[in-house]
């Protein structure tokens, strides 16, 4: 089979095409014909390197998220899954073998059903960015701790960045929950398609003034605040968050650390979370999971700049430009044709 693999960290151009056998599922797992594959920026990154950081294994095939058939099992997995229409989750997550390969063995819970009406495109959009975006709206102590119709009725919901993968998902998925939605954009193309996502409204933080739009829109205050630029927005988000409000960061900035104003932020209870995906606690990500599902199954997770998210297509021996275009910040979503 075709597969796209790096034995040492760096540039782009370390991915390689390369000829593997058909892997076989162990116990637990499915084997899934990957249609298409997602390129998330930690599927950069964790090719990139760093200094001191080896790699974990000695060829590595990359990114997290796909899309696919089952089309074998382990022991232990119904052979009802054979022929089922899935979408994949952290399948490179310590582990040497990421879904830029036409197979792709992992645990069977790993591969979550995608209905027929849904896409394989939409199925390689998700993982990552929606099941962060799942995380930083329910890990508040305000809750709520799962998300589904009305459970986010009566809160507003700011996201920073809605033109991003996960801002898109944050708003869809916020949406469906019945939350009205502010997002904060850079410029009126992003505005276009973060007013295609779903929100309510759009706020350009580089012209007239962002704090009073929101506190317009809100006059009581955001009570859930994704956060993908914790430093460059924090002056925005302690001057419009509610009482006991939750800021959950994704992502950083510059500088990575990031200072706070104690006496304004304990005033107010305002409460500060930072979610990375792949360490998020079991119970979590299984309820994510299943209301990512939730979601996808009713329609309210689409994908395609008629849902705020344009795809870049790039085919399986173009991994690189893939790659590349992630890092240099492509808007919307990358995908990789495998099949």
């Amino acid at each position: 089979m075709k597969a796209i693999i790096y034995t040492q960290t760096g540039a782009p151009d370390v991915l390689q095409p390369t000829e593997r056998p058909v892997p076989e599922p162990a116990a637990g797992e499915v084997r899934v014909q990957v249609k298409v594959s997602g390129v998330n920026p930690t599927d950069w990154k964790a090719r990139a390197g760093g200094p001191g950081r080896p790699l974990a294994y000695p060829e590595i095939v990359p990114n997290q998220d796909g899309a696919g058939i089952v089309d074998a099992v382990g022991e232990g997995v119904s052979p009802d899954r054979v022929g089922e229409r899935v979408w994949l989750w952290e399948a490179a997550w310590q582990r040497a073998d990421g879904t830029a390969q036409e197979y792709v063995t992992l645990p069977a819970r790993q591969a979550v059903a995608l209905p027929d009406d849904a896409s394989f495109d939409l199925g390689a959009s998700l993982g990552i960015p929606a099941l962060t975006a799942h995380r930083c709206l329910t890990v508040g102590d305000n809750g709520p701790q799962r998300l589904a119709p009305g459970t986010l009725a009566g809160r507003v919901v700011l996201v920073a960045g809605g033109a991003g993968a996960v801002g898109n998902a944050a708003i869809q998925l916020a949406r469906w929950a019945g939350a009205r939605v502010v997002t904060t954009v850079s410029g009126p193309e992003k505005a276009k398609l973060a007013q295609a996502a779903g929100a309510d409204l759009v706020v350009n933080y580089r012209t007239g003034d962002p704090a009073a739009e929101i506190h317009e829109f809100a006059p009581a205050g955001v009570d859930i605040v994704v956060e993908v630029a914790p430093n460059a927005n924090a002056a925005l988000n302690h001057d419009v968050t509610a009482p006991a409000a939750t800021i959950a960061v994704y992502a950083t900035d510059e500088p990575a650390d990031v200072s706070l104003p104690a006496f304004r932020l304990m005033y107010k209870n305002i409460g500060y979370r930072f979610v990375l995906v792949y360490t998020v606690p079991e119970a979590a990500k299984r309820d994510a999971v299943e209301d990512v599902a939730a979601a996808v199954a009713a329609g309210a997770l689409q994908a395609g700049e008629a849902a705020g998210l344009p795809l870049h297509r790039f085919p399986l021996d173009r991994t690189a430009d893939a790659h590349a275009a992630v890092e240099s910040g492509a808007v919307g979503k990358v995908l990789i044709d495998v099949a």
